[in-house]
């Protein structure tokens, strides 16, 4: 009788990004995945590291020479919010992904581990496979809502999708003299750019360095896009957009002082929809925002149901928890401070703040 064969363990191990044919497998692995999204490949891990001037890491988890298992990470600095390890850094997405029946009990101790040889005491998994009832780790499943839905079939089903009040609101932006672009030459960069820092600062946030902004662009190719409002000469209202899987996600998109007389923004994200739906999309993925707050009830507006998102959060034995909640009480009274500063100063230092924020 034959003896039976042993079985091949399961090996993990530090990937090798510098490595174009690794990257090449992991995005294969990433984009076969029923959970993969844009945080999750190489691109995004590598473009924004280099964009904030952090650190790309990631853990894969293999069988022989398949994948069975990957964790992209960051490894953020902030002198202000401290170290962690994120998946995905500067992302709202990107957790562990785990082939079916794969176990992840090695790889959570690799990812500790780690985290502790970079003297990162924080880790941060947004979504994807969480560890259960491990030591050190905090699990949150109502902080964050995420909002999709299903792309109409014309212009005018697009329209009709959306509810009454909200569909209002788009037909005023429609009336408006707005024009439309679509690209990411220099113009709908520096456009872009100008938008989102004014919109941000209103909010009390501080802007990302362009730096993340074109490298991510750069590193998606084609799998990423600007849609910009224009009244006249100005850019009113603008997104950087990524498309994975079927589905559009608008990132990062504002609008300035006079886009909510003008209905820009709803002209804008009505128009995206348009525009991904002409490109082959199938899905508007609006992305994630807290519980209750004014993007959640904006999001829903449009029409779109919330689902709640689970993040985890490992502290290091002996580390205080890190804080970078925009609503608590240590940085409310920063944030108002911050919506106070000219636009030009807040353009200087919010990007040596926010390359921290991860």
């Amino acid at each position: 009788m034959n003896a039976p064969f042993k079985p091949i363990a399961l090996r993990v191990s530090a990937a090798n990004l510098g490595d174009p044919g690794e990257r090449t497998l992991i995005d294969r692995f990433v984009l076969s995945h029923p959970e993969g999204t844009p945080f999750h490949r190489p691109a995004w891990l590598l473009a924004s590291a280099k964009g904030t001037g952090n650190r790309a890491h990631a853990l894969i988890a293999e069988r022989g020479d398949a994948i069975l298992a990957y964790l992209p990470l960051t490894e953020v600095h902030s002198p202000i919010f401290g170290r962690m390890l994120a998946s995905s850094g500067f992302a709202v997405g990107g957790g562990l992904l785990l082939s079916e029946g794969t176990p992840s009990a090695a790889i959570f101790r690799a990812l500790e581990e780690l985290a502790q040889r970079l003297n990162c005491p924080s880790i941060e998994l947004r979504g994807g496979t969480l560890p259960q009832r491990r030591a050190g780790w905090a699990i949150r499943r109502e902080s964050h809502c995420g909002f999709v839905q299903p792309l109409g079939t014309d212009d005018e089903a697009q329209l009709l999708q959306v509810p009454r009040k909200q569909r209002a609101e788009v037909r005023k932006g429609l009336a408006n003299d707005l024009a439309i672009t679509v690209g990411t030459a220099d113009r709908d960069r520096a456009a872009h750019y100008a938008v989102y820092a004014e919109s941000v600062r209103n909010l009390g946030t501080p802007v990302f360095p362009a730096s993340l902004f074109a490298e991510v662009l750069d590193a998606f190719a084609d799998d990423a896009d600007i849609l910009t409002v224009w009244s006249g000469n100005r850019p009113v209202a603008s997104v950087l957009s990524l498309y994975h899987g079927g589905a559009v996600k608008p990132y990062w998109g504002g609008g300035t002082r006079d886009a909510r007389q003008l209905r820009a923004n709803d002209r804008m994200y009505y128009e995206l929809m348009l525009h991904a739906r002409r490109r082959g999309c199938i899905a508007f993925d609006f992305g994630r925002s807290k519980t209750q707050s004014g993007a959640y009830d904006f999001k829903r507006n449009w029409g779109l149901e919330p689902e709640p998102l689970s993040y985890a959060q490992w502290t290091a034995p002996g580390s205080a928890a890190r804080d970078a909640d925009p609503t608590s009480d240590k940085h409310s009274a920063r944030i108002e401070l911050w919506k106070r500063l000219p636009l030009p100063i807040a353009n200087l230092i919010g990007p040596f703040i926010a390359r921290g924020l991860g």
